[in-house]
Protein backbone atom coordinates (compact mmCIF):
# COMPACT_ATOMS: atom_id res chain seq x y z
CA UNK A 1 0.00 0.00 0.00
CA UNK A 2 1.52 3.15 -1.00
CA UNK A 3 -0.75 6.01 -0.41
CA UNK A 4 -0.16 5.80 3.58
CA UNK A 5 -0.46 8.36 6.49
CA UNK A 6 2.99 8.79 7.92
CA UNK A 7 2.83 10.86 10.73
CA UNK A 8 0.21 12.40 13.39
CA UNK A 9 0.39 15.79 15.51
CA UNK A 10 -1.84 16.97 17.92
CA UNK A 11 -1.13 19.56 20.42
CA UNK A 12 -4.20 20.03 23.31
CA UNK A 13 -6.87 17.58 22.11
CA UNK A 14 -8.34 16.18 25.34
CA UNK A 15 -5.13 14.25 26.97
CA UNK A 16 -3.09 14.54 24.30
CA UNK A 17 -1.42 17.83 25.13
CA UNK A 18 1.83 17.50 22.38
CA UNK A 19 1.99 13.91 20.65
CA UNK A 20 3.67 13.26 17.88
CA UNK A 21 3.26 9.87 16.52
CA UNK A 22 4.83 7.86 13.47
CA UNK A 23 2.70 5.77 12.27
CA UNK A 24 3.03 2.38 10.19
CA UNK A 25 0.72 -0.56 8.45
CA UNK A 26 -0.04 -1.62 11.49
CA UNK A 27 0.13 0.43 14.98
CA UNK A 28 -1.08 -1.16 18.12
CA UNK A 29 -1.45 1.05 21.18
CA UNK A 30 -1.18 -0.76 24.39
CA UNK A 31 -1.48 1.24 28.12
CA UNK A 32 -3.47 1.65 31.22
CA UNK A 33 -7.11 3.38 31.32
CA UNK A 34 -6.91 6.89 31.47
CA UNK A 35 -3.50 6.86 29.21
CA UNK A 36 -4.68 8.66 26.06
CA UNK A 37 -5.48 5.69 23.76
CA UNK A 38 -8.69 6.22 22.78
CA UNK A 39 -8.03 9.74 22.33
CA UNK A 40 -5.66 9.36 19.68
CA UNK A 41 -8.64 7.17 17.99
CA UNK A 42 -11.01 9.50 18.92
CA UNK A 43 -8.99 12.61 16.80
CA UNK A 44 -9.71 10.48 13.40
CA UNK A 45 -13.17 10.19 14.41
CA UNK A 46 -13.01 13.97 14.54
CA UNK A 47 -11.39 14.55 11.66
CA UNK A 48 -14.09 12.23 9.56
CA UNK A 49 -17.00 13.86 11.27
CA UNK A 50 -15.49 17.28 10.21
CA UNK A 51 -15.89 16.80 6.60
CA UNK A 52 -19.46 15.03 7.04
CA UNK A 53 -20.72 17.84 9.45
CA UNK A 54 -18.49 20.35 9.18
CA UNK A 55 -16.37 21.99 12.18
CA UNK A 56 -18.89 23.67 13.93
CA UNK A 57 -21.24 20.50 14.60
CA UNK A 58 -17.80 17.98 14.90
CA UNK A 59 -17.42 19.99 18.19
CA UNK A 60 -20.88 20.99 19.46
CA UNK A 61 -21.55 16.99 19.03
CA UNK A 62 -18.36 16.55 21.21
CA UNK A 63 -19.97 19.25 24.14
CA UNK A 64 -17.63 22.26 22.30
CA UNK A 65 -14.29 23.91 22.30
CA UNK A 66 -14.50 23.16 26.12
CA UNK A 67 -14.42 19.63 26.43
CA UNK A 68 -11.96 18.72 24.07
CA UNK A 69 -9.37 21.09 24.98
CA UNK A 70 -7.04 19.83 27.07
CA UNK A 71 -7.87 19.87 30.78
CA UNK A 72 -5.08 19.89 32.27
CA UNK A 73 -3.06 23.15 33.73
CA UNK A 74 -4.12 26.22 35.66
CA UNK A 75 -5.20 28.10 32.50
CA UNK A 76 -6.65 26.03 29.56
CA UNK A 77 -5.13 26.21 26.30
CA UNK A 78 -6.02 28.84 23.73
CA UNK A 79 -5.72 26.18 20.69
CA UNK A 80 -6.23 23.25 19.54
CA UNK A 81 -3.78 21.82 16.68
CA UNK A 82 -4.06 18.29 14.99
CA UNK A 83 -1.34 18.02 11.89
CA UNK A 84 -0.94 14.76 9.57
CA UNK A 85 1.89 13.71 6.92
CA UNK A 86 0.58 11.44 4.24
CA UNK A 87 1.50 9.95 0.70
CA UNK A 88 -1.81 10.50 -0.54
CA UNK A 89 -1.81 12.27 -3.65
CA UNK A 90 -0.55 11.47 -6.61
CA UNK A 91 3.24 12.90 -6.66
CA UNK A 92 3.24 12.60 -2.56
CA UNK A 93 6.74 10.63 -1.40
CA UNK A 94 7.76 10.23 2.13
CA UNK A 95 10.29 12.71 1.62
CA UNK A 96 7.75 15.52 0.31
CA UNK A 97 4.41 14.24 1.81
CA UNK A 98 0.90 15.81 1.70
CA UNK A 99 0.46 17.95 4.99
CA UNK A 100 -2.80 18.59 6.24
CA UNK A 101 -3.00 21.33 9.16
CA UNK A 102 -6.13 22.06 11.20
CA UNK A 103 -5.80 25.05 14.03
CA UNK A 104 -8.83 25.93 16.07
CA UNK A 105 -8.14 29.21 18.26
CA UNK A 106 -10.53 30.26 20.45
CA UNK A 107 -9.86 34.18 22.39
CA UNK A 108 -11.74 37.16 23.66
CA UNK A 109 -13.42 40.20 21.54
CA UNK A 110 -11.92 42.94 23.23
CA UNK A 111 -15.56 44.88 22.85
CA UNK A 112 -17.79 42.76 23.91
CA UNK A 113 -15.73 40.36 26.20
CA UNK A 114 -16.95 37.26 24.47
CA UNK A 115 -14.70 34.01 23.59
CA UNK A 116 -15.22 33.34 19.87
CA UNK A 117 -13.64 30.45 17.87
CA UNK A 118 -11.50 30.85 14.71
CA UNK A 119 -9.62 28.84 12.44
CA UNK A 120 -6.56 28.22 10.03
CA UNK A 121 -6.36 25.38 8.04
CA UNK A 122 -2.96 24.92 5.65
CA UNK A 123 -2.69 22.04 3.01
CA UNK A 124 0.40 21.36 1.42
CA UNK A 125 1.67 18.70 -1.44
CA UNK A 126 3.57 18.43 -4.57
CA UNK A 127 2.15 19.18 -7.94
CA UNK A 128 4.88 18.07 -10.44
CA UNK A 129 8.26 18.00 -10.33
CA UNK A 130 9.56 20.38 -8.61
CA UNK A 131 6.37 22.05 -7.91
CA UNK A 132 3.75 22.21 -4.98
CA UNK A 133 1.28 23.52 -3.77
CA UNK A 134 0.51 25.63 -0.20
CA UNK A 135 -3.32 26.29 0.73
CA UNK A 136 -4.17 28.24 3.64
CA UNK A 137 -7.65 29.31 4.99
CA UNK A 138 -8.39 32.09 7.17
CA UNK A 139 -11.79 33.70 8.10
CA UNK A 140 -13.17 33.46 4.82
CA UNK A 141 -10.07 34.14 2.07
CA UNK A 142 -7.88 31.29 0.64
CA UNK A 143 -4.40 31.55 -0.35
CA UNK A 144 -2.89 29.74 -3.24
CA UNK A 145 1.13 30.07 -2.88
CA UNK A 146 3.28 27.79 -5.14
CA UNK A 147 6.18 26.41 -3.11
CA UNK A 148 9.61 25.06 -5.07
CA UNK A 149 11.91 26.41 -6.76
CA UNK A 150 10.70 27.32 -10.38
CA UNK A 151 7.17 28.70 -8.77
CA UNK A 152 7.05 31.62 -7.19
CA UNK A 153 2.93 31.93 -8.21
CA UNK A 154 0.54 33.52 -5.07
CA UNK A 155 -2.86 34.47 -5.39
CA UNK A 156 -5.39 35.32 -2.39
CA UNK A 157 -9.54 35.76 -2.49
CA UNK A 158 -12.42 35.02 -0.96
CA UNK A 159 -13.92 32.09 -1.06
CA UNK A 160 -17.66 32.81 0.55
CA UNK A 161 -16.63 30.55 3.25
CA UNK A 162 -18.83 30.94 6.60
CA UNK A 163 -16.06 31.98 9.22
CA UNK A 164 -16.19 28.19 11.17
CA UNK A 165 -16.47 25.93 8.24
CA UNK A 166 -13.89 23.60 7.08
CA UNK A 167 -12.00 23.71 3.58
CA UNK A 168 -11.84 19.89 3.39
CA UNK A 169 -15.52 20.79 1.92
CA UNK A 170 -15.27 23.63 0.19
CA UNK A 171 -11.96 23.82 -1.57
CA UNK A 172 -12.57 21.18 -4.16
CA UNK A 173 -14.22 23.90 -6.35
CA UNK A 174 -10.74 25.57 -6.67
CA UNK A 175 -9.62 24.59 -10.38
CA UNK A 176 -7.30 21.92 -10.89
CA UNK A 177 -4.26 23.88 -11.31
CA UNK A 178 -4.75 25.81 -8.00
CA UNK A 179 -5.00 22.02 -6.35
CA UNK A 180 -8.98 21.22 -5.97
CA UNK A 181 -8.01 17.44 -7.69
CA UNK A 182 -5.33 17.01 -4.62
CA UNK A 183 -7.52 18.45 -1.93
CA UNK A 184 -10.65 15.99 -2.97
CA UNK A 185 -8.15 13.57 -2.23
CA UNK A 186 -7.20 14.35 0.65
CA UNK A 187 -10.78 15.28 1.65
CA UNK A 188 -11.71 11.52 0.34
CA UNK A 189 -8.86 9.94 2.74
CA UNK A 190 -10.03 11.87 5.74
CA UNK A 191 -13.72 11.21 5.45
CA UNK A 192 -12.98 7.44 5.21
CA UNK A 193 -11.20 7.30 8.40
CA UNK A 194 -13.58 4.15 10.36
CA UNK A 195 -13.45 4.38 14.08
CA UNK A 196 -14.50 0.25 14.63
CA UNK A 197 -16.04 -1.52 18.11
CA UNK A 198 -18.82 -3.70 17.36
CA UNK A 199 -22.09 -3.35 19.27
CA UNK A 200 -23.16 -7.17 19.61
CA UNK A 201 -26.42 -5.99 20.16
CA UNK A 202 -26.82 -4.11 16.65
CA UNK A 203 -25.01 -6.90 15.18
CA UNK A 204 -27.65 -10.11 15.61
CA UNK A 205 -29.60 -8.02 13.47
CA UNK A 206 -31.04 -9.64 10.38
CA UNK A 207 -30.19 -8.62 6.68
CA UNK A 208 -32.08 -5.43 5.36
CA UNK A 209 -32.93 -5.38 1.35
CA UNK A 210 -30.24 -4.02 -0.25
CA UNK A 211 -30.12 -3.84 -4.12
CA UNK A 212 -28.15 -7.01 -5.79
CA UNK A 213 -24.59 -6.34 -6.89
CA UNK A 214 -24.06 -3.78 -4.64
CA UNK A 215 -22.10 -3.66 -1.18
CA UNK A 216 -22.73 -1.99 1.57
CA UNK A 217 -20.41 -0.42 3.73
CA UNK A 218 -19.56 -1.92 6.80
CA UNK A 219 -20.70 0.26 9.87
CA UNK A 220 -18.51 1.19 12.29
CA UNK A 221 -20.55 -0.57 14.76
CA UNK A 222 -20.76 -3.43 12.37
CA UNK A 223 -24.70 -2.62 13.40
CA UNK A 224 -25.15 -4.39 9.83
CA UNK A 225 -23.33 -7.45 9.92
CA UNK A 226 -25.64 -9.61 8.46
CA UNK A 227 -26.07 -7.50 5.42
CA UNK A 228 -22.55 -6.95 4.78
CA UNK A 229 -22.11 -10.72 5.14
CA UNK A 230 -25.42 -11.14 2.57
CA UNK A 231 -23.43 -8.96 -0.16
CA UNK A 232 -20.54 -10.92 0.17
CA UNK A 233 -22.22 -14.06 -0.76
CA UNK A 234 -23.54 -12.31 -4.00
CA UNK A 235 -20.43 -9.91 -4.88
CA UNK A 236 -17.52 -11.84 -3.74
CA UNK A 237 -17.98 -15.35 -2.79
CA UNK A 238 -14.18 -16.35 -2.33
CA UNK A 239 -14.16 -13.55 0.36
CA UNK A 240 -16.42 -14.90 2.23
CA UNK A 241 -15.60 -18.99 2.00
CA UNK A 242 -11.81 -17.25 3.34
CA UNK A 243 -13.80 -15.12 6.33
CA UNK A 244 -16.24 -18.89 7.03
CA UNK A 245 -13.01 -21.02 6.92
CA UNK A 246 -11.19 -18.22 9.45
CA UNK A 247 -14.21 -18.50 11.69
CA UNK A 248 -14.65 -22.81 11.79
CA UNK A 249 -10.41 -22.68 12.48
CA UNK A 250 -10.94 -20.30 15.68
CA UNK A 251 -14.68 -21.81 16.66
CA UNK A 252 -14.26 -25.71 16.81
CA UNK A 253 -18.26 -26.12 16.87
CA UNK A 254 -18.58 -24.15 14.34
CA UNK A 255 -18.90 -25.98 10.74
CA UNK A 256 -20.53 -23.22 8.34
CA UNK A 257 -22.14 -20.15 7.63
CA UNK A 258 -25.70 -19.82 5.71
CA UNK A 259 -28.36 -17.75 4.88
CA UNK A 260 -32.11 -17.95 6.03
CA UNK A 261 -35.36 -16.37 4.32
CA UNK A 262 -37.77 -16.55 6.93
CA UNK A 263 -40.37 -13.46 5.29
CA UNK A 264 -39.22 -14.32 1.95
CA UNK A 265 -35.77 -13.24 -0.03
CA UNK A 266 -37.33 -9.97 -0.75
CA UNK A 267 -37.74 -8.96 2.53
CA UNK A 268 -34.51 -9.83 4.92
CA UNK A 269 -32.01 -12.20 5.42
CA UNK A 270 -30.90 -14.21 8.84
CA UNK A 271 -27.57 -15.13 8.93
CA UNK A 272 -26.93 -18.69 10.39
CA UNK A 273 -24.59 -20.73 11.97
CA UNK A 274 -24.10 -24.75 11.33
CA UNK A 275 -22.58 -26.14 14.62
CA UNK A 276 -21.18 -29.85 14.96
CA UNK A 277 -24.02 -32.20 17.14
CA UNK A 278 -26.99 -29.45 16.42
CA UNK A 279 -29.87 -30.86 14.36
CA UNK A 280 -31.04 -27.47 13.25
CA UNK A 281 -29.10 -24.45 13.02
CA UNK A 282 -28.46 -21.36 15.34
CA UNK A 283 -29.35 -17.85 14.13
CA UNK A 284 -26.67 -15.03 14.21
CA UNK A 285 -29.28 -13.40 17.16
CA UNK A 286 -29.13 -16.50 19.34
CA UNK A 287 -24.98 -16.88 18.85
CA UNK A 288 -22.66 -15.91 21.84
CA UNK A 289 -21.08 -12.28 22.33
CA UNK A 290 -17.41 -13.86 21.38
CA UNK A 291 -18.69 -15.32 18.39
CA UNK A 292 -20.09 -12.11 17.17
CA UNK A 293 -17.70 -10.41 17.81
CA UNK A 294 -15.22 -12.29 16.12
CA UNK A 295 -17.56 -12.60 13.15
CA UNK A 296 -17.64 -8.86 13.23
CA UNK A 297 -13.98 -8.43 13.32
CA UNK A 298 -13.34 -10.81 10.55
CA UNK A 299 -16.36 -8.91 8.34
CA UNK A 300 -13.99 -5.61 8.61
CA UNK A 301 -10.83 -7.54 7.83
CA UNK A 302 -12.24 -9.18 4.40
CA UNK A 303 -13.65 -5.94 3.52
CA UNK A 304 -13.31 -5.58 -0.35
CA UNK A 305 -13.60 -1.79 0.00
CA UNK A 306 -11.60 -0.70 2.92
CA UNK A 307 -10.88 3.30 4.19
CA UNK A 308 -7.49 4.90 4.43
CA UNK A 309 -7.55 4.15 8.02
CA UNK A 310 -9.38 2.03 10.44
CA UNK A 311 -9.05 2.60 13.97
CA UNK A 312 -10.47 -0.15 16.56
CA UNK A 313 -11.20 -0.21 20.21
CA UNK A 314 -10.19 -3.21 22.20
CA UNK A 315 -10.11 -5.70 19.02
CA UNK A 316 -9.34 -8.36 22.10
CA UNK A 317 -12.41 -7.99 24.19
CA UNK A 318 -14.82 -11.02 24.60
CA UNK A 319 -12.36 -12.94 21.82
CA UNK A 320 -11.04 -16.44 23.20
CA UNK A 321 -7.02 -15.73 22.98
CA UNK A 322 -6.74 -18.85 21.07
CA UNK A 323 -8.71 -16.06 18.04
CA UNK A 324 -5.78 -13.72 18.53
CA UNK A 325 -2.95 -15.52 16.49
CA UNK A 326 -4.98 -15.73 13.70
CA UNK A 327 -6.54 -12.30 13.90
CA UNK A 328 -2.63 -10.95 13.95
CA UNK A 329 -1.97 -12.62 10.91
CA UNK A 330 -4.90 -11.40 8.92
CA UNK A 331 -4.17 -7.73 10.30
CA UNK A 332 -1.03 -8.16 8.68
CA UNK A 333 -2.13 -9.07 5.47
CA UNK A 334 -5.53 -6.39 5.58
CA UNK A 335 -2.81 -3.19 6.28
CA UNK A 336 -1.57 -3.91 2.49
CA UNK A 337 -5.07 -2.18 1.88
CA UNK A 338 -5.42 -0.25 4.70
CA UNK A 339 -3.37 1.04 7.75
CA UNK A 340 -4.60 0.30 11.24
CA UNK A 341 -4.64 2.07 14.77
CA UNK A 342 -5.95 -0.56 17.34
CA UNK A 343 -5.88 -0.54 21.24
CA UNK A 344 -5.84 -2.91 23.59
CA UNK A 345 -4.77 -4.44 26.85
CA UNK A 346 -4.69 -7.68 26.24
CA UNK A 347 -0.63 -8.51 27.30
CA UNK A 348 -1.22 -12.05 25.04
CA UNK A 349 -2.16 -9.62 22.13
CA UNK A 350 0.88 -7.87 22.50
CA UNK A 351 2.87 -11.02 23.10
CA UNK A 352 2.36 -11.67 18.61
CA UNK A 353 3.29 -8.49 17.55
CA UNK A 354 6.61 -7.15 16.25
CA UNK A 355 8.80 -3.97 18.35
CA UNK A 356 7.69 -1.93 15.34
CA UNK A 357 3.92 -2.71 15.59
CA UNK A 358 3.62 -1.89 19.34
CA UNK A 359 2.93 1.96 20.60
CA UNK A 360 3.17 2.52 24.78
CA UNK A 361 1.03 4.56 26.13
CA UNK A 362 1.72 6.53 29.82
CA UNK A 363 -0.02 9.37 31.44
CA UNK A 364 1.83 11.81 33.37
CA UNK A 365 0.84 13.44 36.89
CA UNK A 366 -0.67 16.39 34.90
CA UNK A 367 -2.84 14.42 32.87
CA UNK A 368 -1.32 14.77 29.97
CA UNK A 369 -0.07 11.14 27.63
CA UNK A 370 2.94 10.28 26.94
CA UNK A 371 2.44 8.81 22.98
CA UNK A 372 5.16 6.75 22.13
CA UNK A 373 6.24 6.79 25.70
CA UNK A 374 9.22 4.61 24.47
CA UNK A 375 10.96 4.47 20.75
CA UNK A 376 10.91 1.05 18.61
CA UNK A 377 14.60 1.49 18.75
CA UNK A 378 14.23 1.53 22.79
CA UNK A 379 11.60 -1.74 22.84
CA UNK A 380 14.25 -3.58 20.36
CA UNK A 381 16.75 -2.84 22.60
CA UNK A 382 14.53 -4.14 26.05
CA UNK A 383 13.55 -7.03 24.25
CA UNK A 384 17.09 -8.06 22.97
CA UNK A 385 18.73 -7.82 26.73
CA UNK A 386 15.52 -9.62 28.00
CA UNK A 387 16.80 -12.82 25.93
CA UNK A 388 13.62 -12.49 23.90
CA UNK A 389 10.89 -13.00 26.19
CA UNK A 390 7.24 -11.85 24.17
CA UNK A 391 6.45 -8.02 24.17
CA UNK A 392 3.38 -8.91 26.37
CA UNK A 393 5.28 -10.58 29.28
CA UNK A 394 7.95 -7.22 28.98
CA UNK A 395 4.83 -4.80 29.33
CA UNK A 396 2.97 -6.34 31.97
CA UNK A 397 6.33 -7.06 33.70
CA UNK A 398 6.79 -2.74 33.35
CA UNK A 399 10.07 -3.43 31.66
CA UNK A 400 8.61 -1.48 29.16
CA UNK A 401 6.42 0.86 31.05
CA UNK A 402 2.82 1.55 30.23
CA UNK A 403 1.95 -0.11 33.26
CA UNK A 404 -1.78 -1.81 33.10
Amino acid sequence: MDDRLIELEVENFRSLRKVRLPLGPLNVLVGPNGAGKSNVLEVFRFLADVIRTDLEPALNDRGGFDEVVFWGGDQPPSSIQIKLMATWTRYSSPSAPDEYDLRIARRRNQRSKEMSLSRRETFQFKRTKGRGRRITITGQKVEVVGIGRDDDTSSERSIGIRRLSSGLSTLPRLADEEGGTEVTTMAGHLQSFRVFDVNVGAARRPAKIYSPGAHPRLDDAAGNLAEFLLALADTNRDRLAALIADATQVLPQLKGIGFEFPSGPAREAVVVLHEWGLRRSTPLADASYGTIRLLGLLALLYDPDPPALTCVEEIDHGLHPQALELLIERLREASERTQFLIATHSPAFADRLKPEELIICERRSDGSSVIPALSTRQIKETVAKSEGLPLGDLWFSGALGGDL
